[in-house]
């Protein structure tokens, strides 16, 4: 297996969110990718069909997103590092094959670089894949690992840490990003993170992959499961398994929470937005905070029902009608005011409608 270079002196580079995601996967040694083209993530496989060729890798671009999740699938079963990435449409027509690497136990990376929806929708940044991402969007009672970059360093970094949630659990992760966050250019710093990444990983498969039987018992992976109770016992394996991830994995960024009175709720490209707008506030006299998730599965429920009674209100912010706003209000239960703010259709929050709007709604809650 190709492992990530190391000891390299640190090397910063002005790059797209796209391109750093893409390297990112090269330098954390991805094997092999496949995948198909779809806005807005098209510069990935653009880039990685030049620099895993370079590496001396696999590059495949599929005829299609089942082609693509299904030779994901393919090169999994050998315990290579394996990654896909495509935009909301072509995630959908995956589903199946995600359900098949849970179902097989099987760890690959994917990335969505959310676009608007439902249907084509536009090609404009969204958050409307949230549902489909932390609830299973395929058959099954399956969980995707899911985290969540809001800069383009972090589209470097997280590539790493995706590897190994992977690895660590048998399992896709998935990096769930948008366009916008995709098409920005940041300065990249390339060294090998040191967190939030899983510890302690192995990415020892001797005693799983498919690498031929040649001096050992033949093997098998499925997901398929007749005799009576052996597919329920292989889902009681599976919950384990996501337990111990759930205590285990949850991240989270707490700012200028330990005072504040209104709390903002928010990941990806509205976290960054919201970051902005809590320093607004507080110049303005508002006590305000954010709690960004960085793992949207695992999600950081224990910390919202821990903390949330110490808040006036708390406000969740995306760019959707309204997901993640449900996993907050069952952490909260009736512990805090929850409330939502959200732009879709490619409409992206502003500081300054977020400041107006956060002061309404905390004024609001003081005086009642």
């Amino acid at each position: 297996m190709t492992t990530p270079a190391t000891n390299k002196p640190a090397v910063t580079k002005l790059m797209a969110g796209n391109h750093a995601l893409a390297e990112g996967a090269v330098q954390a040694g991805c094997d092999a990718y496949f995948g198909y083209p779809i806005t807005p993530q098209n510069e990935v496989p653009e880039y990685m069909a030049k620099r895993m060729a370079e590496e001396g890798r696999v590059f495949l671009q599929s005829e299609s997103e089942l082609a693509a999740i299904s030779m994901v699938m393919g090169a999994a079963v050998t315990g290579k590092r394996v990654m896909t990435t495509s935009s909301s449409p072509g995630i959908s027509l995956m589903q199946e094959g995600i359900s098949f690497l849970c179902g097989c136990e099987l760890p690959a990376v994917l990335a969505n670089v959310v676009r608007g929806g439902p249907g084509l929708g536009n090609i404009a940044a969204a958050q409307s894949d949230y549902f489909q991402s932390v609830k299973g969007g395929g058959h099954g009672d399956y969980r995707l690992l899911v985290i969540a970059p809001a800069s383009v360093q972090e589209m470097f970094d997280f590539v790493f840490w995706a590897f190994d949630l992977a690895f660590k659990y048998r399992n896709p992760a998935l990096i769930l990003t948008d366009g916008l966050i995709g098409q920005m250019m940041e300065p990249v710093t390339f060294r090998e993170p040191t967190w939030p990444r899983a510890t302690p990983v192995s990415f020892d498969c001797s005693d799983w992959a498919l690498t031929g039987a040649r001096g050992r018992p033949p093997r098998s992976i499925k997901s398929l499961y007749l005799g009576d109770g052996v597919l329920e016992a292989h889902n009681a394996k599976l919950q384990a398994k996501y337990a111990r991830a759930m205590a285990e994995e949850v991240r989270y960024e707490a700012v200028e929470t330990d005072d504040a009175d209104l709390v903002f709720v928010a990941y990806g490209i509205c976290a960054r937005v919201c970051r902005e707008t809590l320093a607004r506030l507080r110049a303005q006299g508002v006590k305000a905070g954010l709690l960004r998730p960085l793992t949207l599965w695992p999600f950081p429920s224990a910390w919202l029902a821990e903390h949330a009674a110490r808040f006036a209100h708390i406000m969740v912010v995306e760019l959707s009608c309204g997901q993640m706003i449900e996993d907050v209000q069952l952490a909260v239960g009736n512990r805090c005011p929850v409330s939502f703010y959200g732009r879709t259709g490619g409409g992206i929050v502003t500081c300054q409608e977020l400041t107006t709007v956060a002061r309404e709604r905390i004024g609001t809650t003081v005086a009642a």
